[in-house]
Formats: structure tokens, C-alpha cells, sequence
């Protein structure tokens, strides 16, 4: 979709919001631009001019987010705060709260798919594409450390019993995690099979190929 759009209306105010309802936002979301004033016309007959106001949609992805996870847990009915922070077209969410748990869910499918429509929402309307990472309670952290630890456990199975490792279905992003522990691995590699969603590490033996 593009950001800008061309609002015509009677009066200049008429324009903005044709724009604004193309776009799909607010009026605090965007800029305006007036190509043209209305004019009545000679007599108010002839000569007749609309207002024309091109209408550009403002990019504040760290805004966006947080309008749009605030309603969603408003509507869940889960109080929290939230703190964003935007580096290097990454944009870092942390959700502050009690229970967390629940935002999180089973091996934080939860916390992956918010952060999916996370991303679709502040993307949508940018050519330029912004990275979301959203957090809670350290989970990231915790289940990075976690997968490595899996993956150097089953790494050491691999060797002693000399036979390939076929870990559980895991994310793209949890795959890298162990692809990225074990690359420099004097004893096995590491390569993934299978379709997604049950897409696999598979750990083997580098002297049995």
C-alpha cells in the first residue's frame, strides 16, 4: 500500500479525512500537504475547485506497536507496561507484568505468534522493514541458553552412541540458535529436514557420513 494518497473534498478538512480513510489511520499519524484550496468560482458558478491535500503516512513503528499490543491486552484483560526501544531497524519490546506466563504459552508459541502480528502491523504500510523482537521475564534469553544446552546434550549422544540426533520440530529462529552452537563442533554438524511447521535439527556424526 502506498504512503501517500490524494484526499479531494469541499472544504480542506473534507480532503484530509478522504486520505485519512484510504489509509486506514488517524490524522495523528500522518502529514498533509495542500496542493489545492477550494475555490467557489467565478459568482460561485463557474471556475468550481475542490480542495485537493495529499495525505502521507508518519512511520513510527515503536508508536504502532504500542498502540496496537495495548489494545490486544486491554482486550485480554491483561494490565502490563511496555518498553520499546528502536536500533538499528530492530525494534525491542519488553512486556512488564505479573503472570506472564500466560503471554508467553507452550515453548512461547504465545510470545511468537504476538509478535508475528506485531510485525505485520507496523510493516504494513513501510518499504522499509523493522525486525521485532517482543520479550517477557527474560524468556529469550532463558530459552536461548536453554536450545544450547539441548544442543551440545545431544551432541554428546551423538558421538557416544554414534548415530544422528533428530531433535523435536522447532521455529526457524530456535533452529539457528543450535545451528549456530554447534557449527565450529570438532565432532558433528548440524543441517535441518523436514517441512515447517515440523521442521527439524537433525545432529550427526561428522566420521559417519
Amino acid at each position: 500500500m502506498n504512503n501517500t494518497v490524494t484526499g479531494t473534498g469541499k472544504t480542506v478538512e473534507d480532503a484530509i479525512n478522504q486520505g485519512l480513510q484510504q489509509l486506514g489511520v488517524t490524522k495523528d499519524q500522518v502529514e498533509t500537504n495542500i496542493i489545492q484550496v477550494p475555490d467557489s468560482g467565478l459568482m460561485k458558478i463557474f471556475g468550481k475547485k475542490e480542495a485537493i491535500v495529499e495525505v502521507t503516512l508518519l512511520n513510527d513503528p515503536e508508536q504502532q506497536a504500542t498502540d496496537f499490543l495495548t489494545e490486544v491486552f486491554e482486550a485480554m484483560k491483561i494490565p502490563c507496561k511496555l518498553k520499546t526501544r528502536l536500533e538499528d531497524k530492530v525494534l525491542f519490546i519488553n512486556i512488564e507484568g505479573n503472570d506472564m506466563g500466560i503471554l508467553i504459552g507452550r515453548r512461547g508459541q504465545t510470545l511468537d505468534s504476538i509478535q508475528y502480528l506485531v510485525s505485520l502491523v507496523i510493516n504494513r504500510h513501510s518499504e522499509n522493514y523493522v525486525r521485532v523482537v517482543l520479550d517477557t521475564e527474560d524468556y529469550r534469553a532463558k530459552r536461548e541458553k536453554t536450545l544450547e544446552d539441548l544442543g551440545e546434550k545431544m551432541a554428546g549422544k551423538a558421538v557416544y552412541y554414534q548415530k544422528k540426533m533428530i531433535l523435536e520440530p522447532m521455529n526457524p529462529s530456535e533452529r539457528r540458535i543450535i545451528h549456530a552452537k554447534l557449527q565450529n563442533h570438532e565432532k558433528v554438524y548440524t543441517f535441518s529436514e523436514g517441512e515447517e511447521p515440523y521442521r527439524r535439527v537433525v545432529i550427526q556424526c561428522k566420521d559417519n557420513n
